[in-house]
């Protein structure tokens, strides 16, 4: 770990503690290198999920109403 790393208490299900109890095992990875790689990737896909709402931030808004009512008109529903 390194002189950066930061500690924190992070509170598991039982059954998701011991999951990653035996991956940590198996892996030959740390409990603490598991979840921090867990978190990064959820991060990840925040920014990914930021960056789509930003490059679609121009097409136009529909309501639910005209979605309904445009999937009706192609027999969708």
């Amino acid at each position: 770990m390194s002189a950066l790393s930061k500690r924190s208490t992070v509170y598991f299900h039982p059954s998701i503690h011991q999951a990653l109890r035996l991956k940590s095992a198996s892996t030959h990875s740390s409990f603490s290198a598991l979840v921090d790689e867990a978190v990064r990737l959820l991060m990840r896909e925040d920014q990914q999920d930021i960056a789509a709402f930003k490059e679609r931030a121009h097409e136009p808004d529909i309501s639910y109403e005209a979605l309904l009512n445009d999937l009706k008109k192609h027999g969708k529903i």
